[in-house]
């Protein structure tokens, strides 16, 4: 075996089972769509954190801040339930099922009627926050998270996380409440 040839083999028997390992490693580690790598949870913890001014030890709900982090910035689109665009009623209604595993109804005029009612200062992760815009009743909706903070489509913004209490939407706030555990709703009557 030539100098040249030995050190080629050992290339080969070192270095590639190396690279091949490193590669299947970090390929294991991801998560969600092909191409898509999902943050590790501290980094999204400490983002949100900052967001909504609380503990990085508060952000508990991996799977709740990863379906945000996935959909943040997603523009609004009437009627969209896509990452080409959502509306309010579908980021709620893909959340919920995706998160939770519940499944509510397609249309915030719908979304209404499957919740339990609640005072603000009662609200908890994962409960529907109704809004009033343009003189419509419960046009609106998105979904609680923590310390006052909501997740919705904006039709301005796209997906955004907001204070309940923002001047720009508080004075539309109109009702908000948890799902009622019992129901579900077919397939047939979550669509529109």
């Amino acid at each position: 075996m030539t100098k040249h040839s030995h050190l080629l083999y050992l290339f080969a028997v070192f270095f590639v089972p190396l690279v091949l390992t490193s590669c299947h490693s970090r390929k294991a580690a991801m998560k969600g769509q092909p191409g898509e790598i999902v943050k590790p949870r501290t980094e999204m913890a400490d983002k949100y954190s900052q967001i909504m001014g609380v503990d990085r030890s508060d952000i508990e709900n991996g799977r709740l801040y990863t379906f945000i982090d996935q959909w943040m910035g997603v523009p609004y689109k009437f009627g969209g339930l896509d990452k080409d665009g959502v509306d309010c009623s579908g980021l709620a209604f893909l959340l919920e099922q995706q998160v939770y595993g519940i499944t509510i109804p397609r249309m915030t005029s719908k979304q209404i009627t499957v919740i339990k009612r609640k005072y603000e200062e009662d609200l908890k992760e994962g409960d529907l926050v109704f809004f009033d815009f343009d003189g419509k009743q419960f046009s609106h909706v998105g979904v609680y998270l923590q310390n006052g903070y909501v997740v919705h489509a904006s039709s301005r913004r796209g997906v955004i996380i907001v204070r309940l209490r923002d001047p720009s939407i508080y004075k539309y706030f109109s009702r908000a409440g948890s799902i009622i555990a019992d129901t579900s709703v077919t397939d047939a009557s979550a669509g529109k």
